[in-house]
């Protein structure tokens, strides 16, 4: 599976159980990347893709870009070549299972208390891409592979 994280300059993703930041733009790359295909996510995320759809189609069903299936134990059931957005899930009891890492890189540090479990070290970085976002001056996109 390909999964897709959000993370500060220490890697955070968390900070007292609530996201550190968010961004439109940021989200309908996510929704241009994965169209066509699953986008497995929890409810915690799916209120965030729902509030910044731009497409106004309910999270649960197929909007014009990607198919958002919502369930809490997404990591599990995904397949091999879906997409997962993670936001709050340890993802070190899947990497047997990951083949693609899309990190998404605020470029700021934020208080974090929940970090990205991956050792990146181990992956090869296959490409870099650098954006504005909404309320991000700069977000980088990095996508890495086993």
């Amino acid at each position: 599976m390909k999964v897709i994280v959000c993370v500060d300059d220490g890697n955070g993703m968390l900070f007292n159980k609530r996201r550190q930041s968010q961004d439109r733009v940021l989200r309908d790359d996510v929704q241009k990347m994965t169209a066509g295909q699953k986008l497995w996510m929890n409810a915690y995320s799916a209120r965030q893709f729902q509030e910044g759809s731009q497409t106004g189609e309910n999270v649960t069903g197929v909007s014009e870009t990607a198919a958002l299936i919502v369930t809490e134990d997404f990591l599990r059931q995904a397949g091999e070549n879906d997409f997962c957005f993670v936001e709050n899930e340890k993802l070190l009891p899947y990497s047997d299972r990951i083949t693609e890492v899309v990190v998404y890189r605020w470029n700021r540090s934020y208080p974090g208390d929940f970090h990205l479990d991956l050792d990146l070290k181990q992956w090869r970085l296959v490409q870099t891409t650098e954006f504005a976002g909404y309320s991000h001056e700069k977000i980088t996109k990095e996508i890495y592979r086993k």
